[in-house]
């Protein structure tokens, strides 16, 4: 019984989906599964999913970041230019970490003192944080970071896995931790549910959602210092419309866009069924625009069916009581 219980979970739902999709890939590419390949697939992806961990957090508590993609490109684009103009690399990496806790704890400024919907403060940062970084590199392409930084991004660290993917699986640890275990996960669900509730239990609303911003920030910077790590050079368009992934890969996985419910576990299978997919349609030479839109796509069905899902429940429910 319970096997069937999980089977009809939304966490069930996507397992099958994964496996279907894994299958599908198979049949159509024998590299598909190669070790080479998986690497490869988390290595073209990292940042996202890396972004997609604390983004989890947000909309869990009832928010959205649409600016992470955009500080993603801006913390790149900033490393590039104080390197450029003479920075020591150690203090540009410390600098890059701090702009983007700086411009995290800007949205939740707004957000927490002046109440304006986190929606309308992170669409105005995506697009200041990109035009910011447009004004510092303009249109060229700036390679300039020495070879041990590149490597970083590059080439494997421990056993064939480079430095961003363990980093990935240890902070995917430290999510589920606080998720699980921790007052911190507990308060991110209860305001996600219902603020006005969390305020008059004692919560600091305000307090969890600056600190759930300025990470927001953080992790974002920490991962265009992977990416600039990763392709060696940097530009002004880095990290364009990333955003659409990082959200799919939450939404699909059941977390809720009205805050309040979901798991890291459907969040983890969800990011896998997005990386396979994309990798899927390049193995089949679908070019990147028909991917976009695919991913498009995905992000209103996971939104869409739930809702569904709930409507046909409460008819149901309905229907019964009727009957």
């Amino acid at each position: 019984m319970s096997i069937l219980k999980k089977l009809r979970s939304w966490e069930g739902f996507l397992s099958l989906i994964l496996v279907s999709v894994i299958l599908v890939n198979a049949l159509n590419s024998e590299s598909f599964l190669s070790i080479d390949n998986q690497i490869n697939i988390f290595e073209l992806s990292i940042e996202k999913i890396i972004v997609a961990l604390v983004m989890v957090f947000i909309i869990l508590n009832a928010e959205i970041d649409l600016s992470v993609a955009s500080m993603m490109g801006l913390s790149a684009c900033v490393l590039g230019w104080l390197v450029e103009s003479g920075t020591p690399m150690i203090l540009a990496l410390g600098l890059c970490l701090i702009i983007g806790a700086l411009g995290g704890a800007f949205n939740g400024f707004w957000i927490t003192v002046f109440k304006l919907p986190s929606l309308v403060v992170t669409l105005a940062m995506l697009i200041g944080f990109r035009g910011l970084a447009r004004v510092l590199v303009e249109d060229r392409s700036i390679r300039v970071f020495p070879p041990w930084f590149e490597a970083l991004g590059q080439q494997p660290l421990l056993g064939p896995f480079p430095l961003s993917m363990l980093l990935f699986f240890s902070l995917l640890v430290l999510v589920v931790i606080i998720l699980q275990y921790t007052g911190l996960g507990r308060y991110v669900y209860v305001i996600g549910i219902n603020q006005n509730v969390a305020l008059y239990s004692g919560v600091n609303v305000s307090k969890v959602k600056m600190f759930l911003f300025t990470a927001s920030g953080l992790i974002s910077a920490l991962a265009g210092i992977i990416f600039a790590a990763r392709l060696g050079a940097v530009r002004g368009d880095m990290g364009l419309s990333f955003e659409l992934d990082i959200i799919t890969m939450v939404l699909l996985g059941g977390v809720s866009i009205f805050g309040g419910s979901g798991t890291i576990y459907g969040v983890i299978l969800s990011i896998f069924i997005v990386l396979y997919l994309r990798n899927g349609m390049s193995l089949s030479n679908i070019t990147g625009h028909v991917q976009t839109g695919v991913i498009g796509g995905l992000l209103i069905l996971s939104v869409l069916i739930p809702n569904l899902q709930k409507m046909i429940q409460e008819f149901w429910s309905q229907h019964r009581r009727s009957i």
